[in-house]
This record gives structure tokens, sequence and C-alpha cells, in this order.
């Protein structure tokens, strides 16, 4: 297979991955790696390429996003905040001693998805229209931890994001992932902003990238809302726990 048909297809597959469950950076950046892009660099131009992939796949998921302003603003602030702290990380730390946190990162993101409908029976508010002050406050306070994070790799965040939302509440998978694909949006865009004013991004390998993770985005959305919702919960559980394996192999 020549280079530009692995980019493209490994942006086709992180594009579906990110509209269904998240965890499209483990397949797109091990491929920018493999074309010869520097580490840093690839990092860059695998956000770049999934943002637009992730954008694309808001439009597939517009009718299951029923979020009140009060919920969305603050979750939104946060996600600013929190992106443009990670990509000024990312670009100032060496990327190694991050890996070392990963797995025990994805460990939890992937136990809280599991478990947190189970947590979240005794919250009498979650993520709703009439969310408390609390879960609301708690809500950011995890979406800020989860955009630094996102800012800094991204490979996750997804799950993360998804693993937030369960513990506060929410229960239809679809909803949660048409939530998870917009603060996914915002975290990465603004990352997105650092990494090109910094000249970080590899803009050849980007664009073929890109165009595969549109169409992976949009069509993966779009298809995932016709599964079970059961079944979509399995498949987010499997990447989280494949994700959390592989980080701890290559961590440890």
């Amino acid at each position: 297979m020549r280079i530009k048909d692995l980019l493209f297809v490994a942006g086709v597959l992180g594009g579906v991955l990110n509209a269904v469950a998240g965890g499209g950076s483990f397949v797109a950046f091990p491929a920018l790696m493999f074309a010869g892009i520097p580490p840093i660099s690839a990092n860059a131009t695998n956000t770049v390429a999934l943002w637009v992939g992730v954008t694309a796949s808001t439009g597939a998921y517009r009718k299951h996003l029923d979020i009140s302003r009060r919920v969305m603003v603050p979750l939104a602030v946060t996600s600013v905040i929190g992106g443009i702290a990670g990509a000024f990380l990312l670009l100032r730390t060496p990327a190694h001693t991050f890996l070392h946190v990963l797995p025990w990162l994805m460990l939890g993101a992937t136990l809280l998805f599991v478990f947190g409908g189970r947590l979240a029976r005794g919250s009498k508010s979650g993520l709703a229209h009439d969310a408390s002050t609390t879960a609301i406050a708690v809500a950011a306070i995890f979406e800020l931890v989860v955009a630094v994070y996102g800012g800094y790799f991204g490979g996750g965040v997804g799950i993360m994001n998804l693993a937030m939302l369960a513990v506060l509440g929410m229960t239809d998978i679809h909803a949660m992932n048409a939530l998870k694909v917009v603060l996914g949006g915002i975290i990465n865009g603004v990352a997105v902003v650092t990494f090109i004013l910094a000249g970080a991004v590899a803009w050849k390998p980007g664009a073929i990238m890109t165009a595969g993770a549109i169409v992976g985005g949009y069509f993966g959305a779009h298809y995932a809302q016709r599964l079970p919702q059961s079944w979509i919960r399995v498949f987010v559980i499997v990447v989280g726990t494949g994700m959390t394996i592989y980080f701890f192999w290559k961590a440890y």
C-alpha cells in the first residue's frame, strides 16, 4: 500500500472511531509516524485532520444535541481554556513523560464509562435542562482536565468525555456522542489554531488524512445511529479497553 493510500485509510478509520467512540488518534497518529513525520509534528497534523473529521460528524448528530445554554456555555469555556493549555504544553514538553500517565488515564476513563451509570443513580440531577449548579460545576471541572489532555495528545479524549457524561447521569448513547463530538470539536479546534500558528503541521500528508477523516467522520456518525445503543456501548468499552492495554504496553 502506498503512503498516500495508508494516510487516507487511516483518516477514514480515525474519523469513524471518533464519531462512534473516540480513539481515532490511535490509528491516525501511528500512520503519520510510519510516513516519516516527526512525533510532535505528527501529533499536530493528526489533531488537524481528525478535528475536521469530528466537525463533519457533528451534522449527522445534530438532531440528538439537546443541551441548554446554561449547561453548554461552562463546558464550552472550559474546553477552550483546557485545549489551549494542552496545546502549549505539547509544544513545550517532551511527549514521553506524558506517555507514562496515559494508560492510567485511559483505564480510569474506561472504568468510569462502564460504571458511570451506577454512580449516577444516586444523583437526582444530571446534565439535563434542570441540572443543578453542582452538577454543572463538576462537569466543567472534569471537562477542563479532559480538555488539557485533549489539547496535549487527544487520543481517547472521546472516551473520557463519554465517561464524564455517564457519571453525570446521561444514558442515551447517541445524545452522549452528540455532545462528545461538539466538545471534542472545541478542544481540538483551539489546539488546531495553536499548532498552525506554531508552524507544527505537515500540510501535504495532513491534507490526505483530512479527506479520509471527513468521509469516516460523517458516515461513521450517520450509520452508528442506526445501531442499538447497547452495541455502541459495547464498542466504546472494547475500544477503551484496547487503548488502555496498548498504552500500558507502550509505557511499561
